[in-house]
């Protein structure tokens, strides 16, 4: 009586994790859905092949993107898109930064066989 209970339990389980399990990747195909139909002409992309690109087209009927890529033209589906960056050029600010101040570096001279006096070095010492 003793396995059956611990059989019922364990398929039990395995259920469960295989209900969350195939919810979770439902999810995650629904935002990436949600992601590549949010993509518009100007924003910057990388494909599942690690090209970054601007996407300069689309066509909605075929479901391709034409990125450019330095000047190169490259057609892709919609499904080659792993991430898409929305375009931030028009919103760019311009940040003011303090000037950096860099410590003086204190230098001794040796002098030179040309020089025959001591009195031309310069030691200076913190």
């Amino acid at each position: 009586m003793g396995g059956g209970i611990t059989m019922i339990f364990t398929l039990v389980l395995l259920g469960g994790m295989m209900f969350w399990m195939s919810r979770s990747q439902k999810k995650q195909q629904q935002e990436r859905q949600s992601l590549l139909n949010s993509m518009k002409v100007g924003d910057k992309v990388v494909t599942i092949g690690g090209l970054h690109g601007v996407v300069s087209e689309m066509d909605n009927v075929s479901k391709t993107v034409f990125i450019d890529c330095e000047g190169i033209l490259l057609e892709f589906d919609q499904n080659a898109i792993r991430t898409v960056k929305p375009n931030t050029a028009a919103t760019s600010t311009v940040v003011e930064q303090e000037p950096v101040v860099l410590e003086k570096q204190e230098t001794i001279t040796e002098p030179t066989e040309s020089t025959d006096s001591v009195d031309s070095v310069d030691e200076t010492k913190e």
